[in-house]
């Protein structure tokens, strides 16, 4: 999984990274409540392996925003 961190102007962090499959990436966004890139950063790799499976269970089932699989907090 490659991790492209960014935050929101609003203060809220978002973590913009791309699951593998395979030859492919899937771009994904987890919204989280965490004012800096840091803290949202460290929430990612702490609960990394739930959001990849939760991810590919909506790649699978076409659950997409303008081609995005969408994510928030756990």
């Amino acid at each position: 999984m490659r991790i492209v961190p960014r935050v929101k102007p609003d203060g809220g962090g978002t973590i913009t990274f791309f699951l593998a499959l395979g030859a492919g990436r899937q771009m994904c966004r987890l919204a989280t409540t965490f004012a800096t890139q840091k803290q949202a950063f460290s929430y990612l790799q702490k609960y990394r392996t739930e959001f990849e499976r939760i991810a590919r269970t909506r790649l699978a089932s076409g659950d997409l925003e303008d081609g995005v699989v969408i994510l928030s907090m756990l």
